[in-house]
């Protein structure tokens, strides 16, 4: 009887998890199969799964100067926040986690507390002290304001990862003669990898989808690609649905390779370990 109770979980289980992988999938897919459609098989009462595939949407997207130039704003932007969040954010988080003090607490707050606040609080001081010093609209500007993001963010979730590292090992290197440094290169990082490189995708994926901090801080010049994307909607009742879904599909690739060359690299790494 215990058997058959067990399989039967079992095909629950992996019911359960098919059919949440297919509510996660089927959105994506099914934009990516919009962006190959004319607009008018898009727009019909009853989803039209046999078409006549176009490029055109596509071609529109990648042709345009506006989105070549969004998408060079995002990745500038958001990679250059992530490696300040990385160089910044973990060494802190692993002072407060390995070096407690009485304002160990209040800094896990305040770091914390700075993704309670709505994005407006955080856009307009920030707008007023870029249009007072003359980097509105500028790439610095957007980097600088994406790294609170990403510090904050980074830091919240590597304090924990850190803190989980067994201090038996860092003792032990100590007692081998390693340093602080060399015991956060070499010992405390390599163990924590796993956690801290979901720290890092995490961080990347808020910045690139961050929309109202970067629509307050920009008007031309470092407008990206989000904000780009939204423009081709501003066109009335005649909606290009097609070129939205386009604008969609090369808006979630970058993250999508980002976590792909993270997962790999991470890969790589444990396997070298484990030879």
């Amino acid at each position: 009887m215990r058997p058959h109770r067990t399989r039967l979980g079992l095909i629950i289980g992996k019911t359960i998890l098919a059919f949440a992988g297919f509510m996660a999938v089927f959105p994506l897919a099914w934009t990516a199969l919009n962006s190959l459609k004319n607009n008018v098989d898009i727009i019909t009462r009853v989803p039209r799964l046999v078409f006549s595939p176009t490029f055109d949407n596509i071609r529109y997207i990648i042709g345009r100067d506006s989105v070549m130039t969004g998408l060079y704003n995002s990745v500038i932007a958001c990679g250059c926040a992530v490696l300040i969040g990385v160089l910044l954010g973990l060494p802190a988080a692993y002072a407060v986690a390995r070096y407690p003090n009485r304002f160990a607490g209040d800094i896990q707050f305040f770091v914390l507390s700075l993704r309670f606040l709505p994005p407006v609080a955080v856009a307009i001081p920030l707008m007023v002290i870029w249009l007072q010093i003359g980097l509105y609209d500028t790439l610095p500007a957007l980097i600088v304001t994406y790294s609170l993001l990403t510090i904050s963010v980074i830091m919240w979730l590597a304090i924990p990862a850190f803190q989980a590292v067994p201090k038996e090992i860092e003792e032990a290197a100590f007692v081998d003669g390693y340093g602080a440094y060399s015991v956060f290169w070499r010992i405390a990082l390599p163990v924590a990898a796993r956690s801290l490189i979901g720290a890092v995708a995490f961080s990347f994926v808020l910045v690139w989808n961050e929309f109202l901090i970067a629509l307050m801080l920009s008007s031309s010049n470092a407008k990206t690609l989000p904000i780009v994307a939204s423009e081709l909607s501003q066109q009335g009742m005649n909606v290009p649905w097609g070129i939205l879904n386009a604008s969609v599909v090369l808006l979630s690739l970058p993250p999508l390779l980002f976590l792909g060359v993270l997962s790999g690299f991470l890969n790589s790494v444990f396997r070298q370990k484990k030879t």
